[in-house]
C-alpha cells in the first residue's frame, strides 16, 4: 500500500480501484485540475483513468518529465489500443493497466514501487564499492579512486598510503581496502597519530611490558598485535613524531617489533595503512617527516579528490540527498524533507567546500534541524561564515541571526517579487522559485510579506 493516490479522471471505478492501495487518496477530473494538486499533496502515484484522451496522457507525461516531476504514472487503456501503450511506456509511463478489475496486476504495479524504493540506495554508489562501506559518489573523481582501491586491496601492497584533504573520507577508504582484502573476519583498528603524546602513541602502537615506565603497572598488548592479520590504520600519519617514524619504519622493513620495555621481537602480520592531509614529500623535504619513512609508504598512493575539484564536484547534491535520506538527527522528521528549493541548491553548489564531505554533511544536518516545511530553504542552509563569527576573539560562537548577513532578507525580496511578477498567483510565484505552495504560504507568513496597494491596483486592472 501505497500512502498518496492521485486519479485523474472521472471514472469512478479508478477511484475503487486505486481505493485498495492508498492510505490516501485524491482526485481531478481532468489534467487541467491536477497542477495544484501535485504541488500540495506530492503523490506516491498517479493514475490516469481511460476517459482521458491519448493526447491530454501524452502531454501531461511531457510535462512531468519538463518539470522533474516523479511521481511514477500509471495509465488505465484497454489492451486493443496497442499502439497507444507502446508510446505510453516510450513516454515514460510506469506501466499500463487494461481493466479497473485487475486488481491484481495494480497490486504487482504497488509491489515493484515499493521495491524499487528500497533499492535506491545502490543510486548513490559505485557498482564495484563494497556494499558495507558507503561510499558516496558516482563522480569521475571517485570512480578514479574506487578503481585504485581495488587495485591496491587485491594485491599483496603493504603499507598503504591514502592521501586527501581533512573530511574527504580517508578513513572510509581504508575500510574499503581491508573490506576487500581482508572481509570482515580479520580487525580493523583506527588511532590518530595527532590526538596522542609521543609517549601515549608508542604504548599503544606498540604495547608494553609491566614496569616499563611508573604508571605501567600491567602488560598492554598494542594495536599491531592486536590486530593480528587485519589492518592497522595510522591516520594523520604526518603528525607522529620523528623518533616514532624510525620505529614504525623498522616494522615497515623487518616486520617485527618490540613492546615498550621488552625483548621479545613480535611478528607483525597486520596490512599497514597511513593516511594524511598533508603533502609528505614536502613535509620530508622541509624535515618534518622522514624522507625513508615516505617512500617505504608511497608505494602505490590513494588519492582521495577535494569535493570541490572539477572531477568531483558532481557529487555534492548525490552526497546531500543521502544525508537527507539517512540522517538521523531528527528522527521525526525523517521522510517528511523531500529536498531543496532551487535557491538552496545553487547555494550549495556554488560553494567552496573547505570542510570537504564532512562539512556538507554538518551544513545538511544543521538544515533539517531547522527547516519547518517539506523543502530545506536558502535561509536555513547556513555555511560555516554565516554560522560564525570568525572575528570574535573570545572565540564565541554567534548565531548567525543575530548579525545582518542578509539571507533572510535576499529571500524575503526574492518571494516579494515573484508574488508581484505572478500577481499574487501563488501556485505561479512557487513554481517560479521552485518551492511547492505550502512552503510558499509559510514563507509569507514568516516574513509578514504583503501585497503592495500598488500590486493589487495593478491586478484590479482591465487585461
Amino acid at each position: 500500500m501505497l500512502e498518496k493516490i492521485l486519479v485523474v479522471g472521472k471514472q469512478p471505478q479508478a477511484q475503487q480501484l486505486a481505493r485498495n492501495f492508498a492510505q490516501r487518496l485524491y482526485a481531478a477530473d481532468d489534467a487541467a485540475d491536477i497542477w495544484s494538486l501535485i504541488e500540495s499533496t506530492e503523490p506516491d502515484l498517479i493514475l490516469f483513468d481511460a476517459g482521458n484522451s491519448h493526447d491530454t496522457v501524452h502531454l501531461s507525461l511531457d510535462i512531468f518529465r519538463k518539470k522533474e516531476i516523479n511521481a511514477p504514472v500509471v495509465v488505465i487503456c484497454p489492451k486493443e489500443h496497442t499502439d497507444h501503450v507502446n508510446k505510453l511506456l516510450d513516454t515514460g509511463a510506469f506501466d499500463v493497466i487494461h481493466d479497473y478489475g485487475d486488481i491484481g496486476r495494480m497490486g504487482q504495479i504497488i509491489d515493484r514501487l515499493k521495491n524499487s524504493e528500497i533499492s535506491t540506495e545502490s543510486e548513490f554508489f559505485l557498482e564495484d564499492c563494497p556494499p558495507s562501506i558507503p561510499i558516496v559518489g558516482k563522480s569521475p573523481g571517485m570512480q578514479k579512486t574506487l578503481r585504485m582501491i581495488r587495485i591496491v586491496a587485491s594485491s599483496t601492497c603493504n603499507p598503504v598510503l591514502i592521501i586527501g584533504k581533512t573530511g574527504t573520507g580517508k578513513e572510509m577508504a581504508a575500510e574499503a581496502v581491508h573490506t576487500i582484502r581482508h572481509g570482515s573476519d580479520q580487525k580493523f583498528v583506527a588511532i590518530n597519530c595527532a590526538a596522542l603524546t609521543a609517549n601515549l602513541l608508542e604504548s599503544e602502537l606498540f604495547g608494553h611490558v609491566k614496569g616499563s615506565f611508573t604508571s605501567a603497572d600491567r602488560e598492554k598488548t598494542g594495536l599491531l598485535e592486536l590486530a593480528q592479520e587485519g589492518t592497522v590504520f595510522l591516520d594523520e600519519i604526518s603528525e607522529m613524531p620523528m623518533d616514532l617514524q624510525a620505529k614504525l619504519l623498522r616494522v615497515l622493513q623487518e616486520k617485527t617489533f618490540r613492546k615498550v620495555g621488552g625483548t621479545e621481537e613480535i611478528t607483525c602480520n597486520a596490512t599497514i595503512i597511513a593516511s594524511s592531509n598533508r603533502n609528505l614529500l614536502e613535509e620530508a623535504q622541509k624535515g618534518r617527516f622522514r624522507q625513508d619513512l615516505y617512500y617505504r609508504l608511497c608505494i602505490c598512493p590513494i588519492q582521495l579528490s577535494s569535493l570541490n575539484s572539477s572531477d568531483r564536484r558532481e557529487d555534492i547534491l548525490l552526497l546531500t540527498e543521502y544525508f537527507l535520506q539517512n540522517s538521523v538527527i531528527c528522527p521525526e522528521k525523517k521522510d517528511k524533507i523531500k529536498g531543496l528549493t532551487k535557491l538552496a541548491t545553487e547555494k550549495l553548489t556554488r560553494h567552496h567546500w573547505a570542510g570537504n564531505v564532512r562539512e556538507l554533511r554538518n551544513v545538511i544536518e544543521r538544515a533539517i534541524l531547522l527547516e519547518q516545511s517539506d523543502r530545506i530553504g536558502s535561509t536555513n542552509i547556513i555555511l560555516h561564515n554565516d554560522c560564525f563569527d570568525l572575528d570574535d576573539t573570545s572565540c564565541s560562537f554567534t548565531p548567525a541571526a543575530e548579525k545582518d548577513f542578509s539571507l533572510e532578507r535576499a529571500e524575503k525580496e526574492l518571494i516579494a517579487k515573484a508574488l508581484d511578477e505572478s500577481g499574487w498567483q501563488k501556485t505561479r510565484a512557487a513554481a517560479l522559485l521552485g518551492i511547492t505552495r505550502t512552503t510558499l504560504y509559510a514563507k509569507v507568513k514568516q516574513y509578514n510579506i504583503q501585497q503592495s496597494q500598488k500590486s493589487a491596483e495593478n491586478n484590479l486592472q482591465p487585461a
